[in-house]
Formats: structure tokens, sequence, C-alpha cells
């Protein structure tokens, strides 16, 4: 994979002593992932990397080394800023309402990103790369190195792997594609250790015997729409409230909504006090719908995992009603087009 854009991103890195990465409001695997890895890949060459996110890390991911440096403050003093895993404007809320993203434009920037649909571009990153062929951010780091013969430690290596095992839900859905598979090789023969990652991963998401009886709780009220294709649970502020600081209820229960017999589309959704509503998404292999649906409903992502936030005030039911009917639309559309495609071949 070579990249036009490498070497003006080479330029700006040479040029910058300080580099400031940045992960959006939404920050998963492949984020962190990517951001962890760039701080080892950078801080190689000599160059001071500062991690941010505006938000706390996910719990379900401190098993990996370097959670703990990403901090919620934009540095005054730096040279150059890289923004992974997003280019849209609407990822960075508390950044544009604290005006902070107005001093991230005055400094050369970068934006490394995978989304193949994205409104509200970020227009001031003096380098934009987009590769929507790859399966994460964190595999367009791995290509991005390799041009720039930038060194990757075994270290750097276990970040980008766990990206790319997050976005791709373990290999197992059609992101993976076979220059992944030769990506992860690579990976392993630099020396990551797939195994013992995955083992600390299960080690650091064990729960204990209250989150086992609330998950029993998310469980029995799990309900199915579109004819049993689509699994949703709602969390209200007071669970939240409750349960996020030990487990977050997302990852709690969604792999669990994904494993039902017939279900394509799974959205786990939660509802604050304020009148806020976020939705968790997440898709079944063949039905890669799961950004389509963020982005109707304000939000972005992957088209197996995405999300979206509401802070209309709109009724609750409302908002769900219309991101089911549009999950349904969107559903039905891919059943038409395979409907299509068998009677093609028959003929």
């Amino acid at each position: 994979m070579t990249y036009n854009e490498a070497e003006a991103i080479k330029q700006i890195v040479d040029d910058a002593k300080t580099i400031v990465v940045l992960q959006a409001d939404n920050p998963d695997a492949d984020s962190l992932g990517s951001s962890l890895a760039l701080e080892h890949i950078l801080g190689d060459q000599g160059k001071s990397v500062v991690l941010y996110c505006a938000v706390d890390i996910p719990g379900y991911l401190h098993y990996l080394p370097g959670w703990d440096r990403v901090g919620h403050e934009l540095p005054r003093q730096f040279d150059a800023s890289i923004i992974v895993d997003a280019s849209t404007f609407t990822l960075f809320e508390k950044l544009q309402s604290s005006g902070e993203m107005h001093w991230l434009s005055t400094r050369p920037s970068v934006v490394l990103d995978h989304h193949a649909t994205v409104e509200n571009r970020i227009d001031f990153a003096r380098v934009t790369l987009y590769d929507e062929h790859t399966s994460s951010c964190s595999e367009l780091v791995c290509n991005l190195s390799s041009q720039l013969n930038w060194h990757i430690d075994p270290e750097a290596g276990a970040c980008l792997m766990t990206g790319i095992l997050g976005d791709t839900q373990g290999l197992s859905n059609d992101l993976a594609s076979a220059d992944t598979y030769r990506v992860m090789a690579d990976l392993v023969d630099l020396g990551v250790d797939r195994p013992t990652l995955e083992e600390q991963r299960r080690e650091y998401n064990r729960m204990s015997y209250d989150i086992f009886r609330y998950k029993a709780k998310l469980i029995d009220r799990t309900e199915l729409a579109a004819d049993g294709r689509i699994a949703y649970v709602t969390v209200p502020q007071a669970e939240i409230t409750t349960y996020s600081p030990l487990y977050n209820p997302v990852p709690l229960i969604q792999n669990d909504l994904l494993n039902i017999s017939g279900v394509m589309l799974t959205i786990v959704f939660k509802q604050y006090n304020d009148g806020k509503v976020t939705g968790a998404i997440r898709a079944n292999s063949g039905y890669a719908v799961a950004d389509k649906l963020a982005e109707h409903m304000g939000g972005g992502g992957h088209p197996y995992a995405s999300g979206f936030k509401q802070v209309t005030r709109r009724p609750f039911n409302e908002i769900k009603s219309e991101c089911l009917s549009f999950a349904t639309k969107l559903l039905s559309n891919i059943d038409k087009e395979h409907s299509d495609e068998v009677v093609q071949y028959a003929f």
C-alpha cells in the first residue's frame, strides 16, 4: 500500500518536537490502539508525544498499557497534531464548545482515518489521509509506518493489533481483507503475542457477581424489532450512574445481542435525565449498515460499529422509534439486494 500523502506527513513529523495525538469523543479499541502505537513510534524518533481525549477511556480497554497516559487537557505548547480514527468536527464536540478546536487549527495537523462516509470534515488539516480499504486506523498506521520506514516495536505492534481486532470484531467481519491478515502476520513476526493479548483482554474484562446479575437484567429487558432482525435494550440514567464506573453496559451486553439467532443489527440506547440519548450500534457480518444508521441519527462510525448522540430533548420514544424504523428500512434494502442478486444469478 502506497500513500501519496506519506511524504507530507513525514515532513510535518520531522519538523515537530511536540506532537499531540487526538482521539474523538467516542474512544474505542482502534482509536486508543492507533494513538498508543503512534506514541511509541514517534517517541522512538525523539518526539515528545501528548495523548488527548476529551472523555475517559472506557474501562474495558484498560488492559492496554498506556491508556492512563491519555489526558483531558489540550496542551498550549505543541508543534503539530495527529487526529486518529476521526475526520469530522461532529466527533469533537467538547473541543468545539471550549473553543480549543480553533487553537488546534493554528498548528500543522494530520488526519488519519478509514471511514468511507464522513460529513462536516475537518477542513483545517494540512494533510488528510483516508483509506477506506483498510479495516481500521490501526491498519492504516501499519501501512504508513511501513512506507516511511518508521520502526514498530512489539509494544506498538500490540496496540495496533488491538485496534485491528476491535474494528474487525476479532477478524470476523468483512472489514478484514487479505491485506489485513498480512498485516496481522507482520505484527506476529515483530513479536506480538496474540494469545497473550487476548488473555489479558479477557482477564481485565472479568465481571463481578453484581455485574453478572445486572447483565441478566439487561438480557431480560432485551426487545426484538423488524421480525427479529434487530435486538435492542435501553439503559436508563440510574443504571448508567450505578454500573458504568464498574463496567460499561454497552460491551457488557452487545456481543450477546449479536449472538441471538436471526439478529442482524443491535442497538444499546442510553437515556439520560438531561434529555440526552445515545445509541451504540453493532451489525453482524453481511449487514454493514451501522454507519448509515448512525449518520441518519446524527452520529457516525464504521459499517459494523457506530454510534450517535442526540441532545435535542426530543422524547426518548420518538428517537427510539425513528432509529428502529430507519434501521428496518436499511435491512430491508439489503434483503432486496440479496434477492435481486439471486434472481440475476438464476438467469
